[in-house]
């Protein structure tokens, strides 16, 4: 059986500006977070601009807009004034989120299947600007089938259930669902889709999603932050590249 090719691996840097807001001062600065990833070896930086701005500001996109020489997933809710935003900047990848302002993270995928036609209506001055759009949802037929109807390019499959069914212990259940993610996959890139995964994603779940044929790109932000805290975040991102790696047989 022949192995996928390198998996891409996207950093998300949201919260270095979550500690930076706590103190309500200058740092530690996400754009200096950025730059040391990409030295690291990151193949892009995702960076989510809530409504509420609890971590990411628009200072911050304004300032990796300018300065990165990876590409940036910009993270959204589907608003006018995230639309907006998005139009003004233009950035590589807009990966569309569902967003509540009481979560403390992103808690599941977008329902595109029950709002196809706003987010088709949405999605298309994205499209036409250039930005590769894509849809963070559940490995459901129905979420995937839909991306693909209303015209993404990518969906971003959502792994937090398998990430804390392992966490809890439940390994019977979390097979089941790394097996669903599989499906998935497979399905969705059947339909012409490119295939991402992230949420929750830590050095010891991360080889059986890395491991799937089907996925170009992993999107992995607070484990690594939380990493770095204790083997600087350049060593934390090239630990979890080498293992990515490993389960690609790449090395």
């Amino acid at each position: 059986m022949q192995m996928p090719g390198k998996l891409r691996l996207g950093v998300n840097i949201d919260h270095v500006a979550t500690v930076r807001n706590a103190r309500g001062a200058a740092w530690p600065d996400p754009l200096r977070a950025a730059l040391l990833a990409e030295t690291a070896g990151a193949d892009g930086i995702t960076a989510h601009l809530r409504e509420d701005r609890r971590h990411i500001r628009d200072a911050d996109i304004d300032a990796l807009m300018a300065a990165l020489t990876v590409p940036l997933n910009f993270e959204c809710a589907a608003t006018a004034e995230m639309q907006a935003i998005v139009l003004r900047h233009r950035p590589h990848a807009v990966c569309l989120v569902p967003e509540k302002r009481e979560e403390r993270t992103t808690e599941g995928g977008l329902d595109v299947a029950g709002d196809q036609s706003r987010l088709a209506d949405f999605i298309a001055p994205l499209r036409e600007a250039g930005c590769r759009v894509s849809m963070f949802i559940s490995h459901d037929p129905r979420q995937i089938e839909a991306s693909a109807r209303i015209g993404a390019a990518v969906v971003e499959l959502h792994t937090g259930l398998y990430s804390d069914l392992l966490a809890d212990g439940e390994t019977a259940l979390a097979e089941r669902e790394l097996a669903a993610l599989r499906s998935g996959a497979e399905f969705a890139a059947s339909l012409g889709l490119e295939v991402h995964a992230g949420h929750g994603l830590t050095y010891e779940n991360v080889e059986p999603i890395a491991a799937i044929p089907e996925l170009m790109e992993l999107n992995i932000g607070h484990f690594l932050v939380g990493e770095a805290i204790f083997r600087g975040l350049g060593p934390a991102i090239e630990e979890m590249r080498r293992r990515m790696d490993l389960a690609r047989g790449i090395i």
